[in-house]
């Protein structure tokens, strides 16, 4: 089978390399599956590049979700079949024909969700989700998140204008205001515009903001933590401009703020199971309703990896990109 391999660490369109590797089996409460779509996130990346909080041995394996059909099963697997659609936010390797992965872990995708859709179901949305479940604010409150336009922002806000959560989004440039009105995401601020907080008081009409949400790192991570109400707490969800914040001593005293850092992955497993179901439930009927979108920037052939990623890796870019195998 083709998967996607690197030898040594760095940016993914520079060490990534399609390679021959045998058909694995699946043991006991295993699954097989022939993946279709897989998408590409920032955290594949960051592995790729060895900057993440898990690190691969290598020659390393690629990707983390995929929708796929299941192939093969092992003994003990009795709720999935052959040939039934699945989705899979958590199977390292998954940048490969095939994969071997966990029957426990793996979502079976009704009917009305297409590919696309499937491919890049669990990983962001349920980080969105759960980001919003982790926030615990109520109908009514305000929170504030810097990157709005990304693909957990853009989902947050989705979220949580149907909860009836105020979510206010911070991008870097004007255009991106326009790009988020046209999904239906108002309540959105450039931070280019000299008056910028004067625009995230107007909105607020002076309620607090209880809550906000760093995804860029660096000076940004300052700028949410310095609107936030008394008592506020900032979540540290990514550092896709720098891997340190700057944060001022006196918000954190002042505002006697909690800052707390977000990873999804042990954050979810630590999910009651309960609240999981629960979560994904909501999470399925809001794609399947339209209220939560996950658009598609582009679908790559997994020979274009290097195409693929360069795509990914575009400002401006709306939607994931996936690879096909």
């Amino acid at each position: 089978m083709r998967a996607l391999i690197h030898s040594t660490f760095g940016e993914a369109e520079d060490v990534l390399t399609p390679e021959e590797r045998p058909i694995p089996a699946p043991g006991p409460g295993q699954v097989r599956l022939r993946v279709v779509l897989s998408p590409i996130h920032n955290h594949d990346l960051w592995t790729i590049r060895g900057t993440y909080g898990f690190r691969p041995e290598l020659p390393a394996a690629s990707g983390t979700e995929a929708l796929g059909i299941v192939d093969a099963v092992g003994d003990g697997v009795d709720h999935l079949r052959v040939g039934q659609r699945v989705a899979t936010g958590g199977s390292f390797g998954a940048w490969a024909e095939y994969i071997v992965t966990g029957a426990a872990g793996l979502i079976p995708v009704p009917d009305s969700l297409s590919d696309e859709t499937a491919a890049q179901l669990v990983s962001m949305p349920f980080s969105a989700i759960s980001l919003l479940h982790f926030l615990d604010v109520r109908p009514g409150d305000w929170i504030i998140q810097n990157a709005a336009n990304g693909a957990v922002g853009r989902m947050l806000a989705q979220l949580g204008a149907v909860r009836g959560v105020n979510v206010i989004g911070l991008v870097r440039r004007s255009a991106g205001v326009d790009e988020l009105r046209t999904q239906g995401i108002d309540h959105v601020v450039a931070t280019d515009d000299a008056d910028w907080r004067g625009a995230v008081t107007r909105l607020t009409g002076g309620a607090p903001i209880l809550a906000g949400v760093d995804s860029v790192g660096g000076s940004s991570a300052g700028e949410v933590l310095s609107l936030l109400a008394e008592n506020g707490t900032l979540v540290v969800f990514g550092a896709m401009k720098a891997p340190t914040m700057e944060i001022s001593s006196s918000d954190v005293i002042f505002k006697q703020a909690t800052v707390k850092g977000f990873w999804g992955s042990r954050i979810i497993q630590q999910l009651d199971p309960q609240v999981r179901s629960e979560l994904f439930s909501e999470l399925i009927q809001r794609v399947s309703d339209g209220t939560l979108t996950l658009p598609v920037a582009g679908v790559f052939d997994a020979a274009d990896v290097a195409d693929a990623v360069r795509m990914s890796k575009t400002a401006g870019r709306v939607g994931k990109v996936l690879l096909r195998f």
